[in-house]
């Protein structure tokens, strides 16, 4: 019978061991890890503000917002405070359930209960609007609501079929209209 070596069973077995971690090792870099930058950015109970030429354009609290990873699309969710500026003053009060925005182009989609106030009117010059979908094309600047719409002014309620507003070409073109308006004399 042959002597059995302890120094070569420990050199085996630490061997063995070595191959093993260094197997584990490689294996281990085969998982899916994301990589910095490569996560979407989640803000909750977020209030943004954007600036366009040092002045408040638009701020609106939330309850969530995303953003891509490369920034270029951000996704809020559960606007309850939104407005919207006109030469540095308060101008539109906006609330709605989801809007995504292009941060590339400034385009924007709004969905779910969308309301939207004009604000410093008394109450029987306030002007509102409740749809479910509001699109903005900023490069045309163009704002569409395809859907029907509730438009409120005053005491007066006008359901409107559609609704695109050109502010490039200052027309508005409605869709068909059903609900009485009374002109003041």
């Amino acid at each position: 019978m042959r002597k059995v070596s302890w120094r070569a069973i420990g050199w085996l077995a630490a061997l063995a061991l070595g191959i093993f971690v260094a197997v584990q090792v490689m294996l281990a870099g085969r998982e899916n890890i994301p990589l910095p930058g490569s996560q979407p950015i989640v803000l909750k109970n977020c209030q943004e503000i954007a600036h366009h030429l040092n002045s408040e354009s638009w701020r609106f609290t939330c309850a969530r917002a995303e953003v891509t990873p490369d920034g270029s699309v951000a996704t809020i969710e559960n606007i309850t405070d939104g407005v919207l500026f006109k030469k540095g003053k308060p101008y539109l009060r906006l609330s709605a359930k989801r809007v995504q925005i292009n941060t590339t182009t400034l385009d924007f989609t709004a969905t779910g209960d969308v309301h939207v106030v004009q604000i410093g009117q008394t109450a029987g010059d306030r002007r509102s609007f409740d749809t479910d979908l509001v699109q903005w094309t900023n490069v045309t600047k163009l704002l569409t609501l395809p859907h029907p719409s509730i438009v409120r002014s005053g005491e007066q309620t006008l359901k409107v079929q559609t609704i695109a507003v050109d502010f490039a070409k200052g027309q508005i073109r409605l869709g068909k209209i059903s609900g009485g308006v009374h002109v003041p004399n």
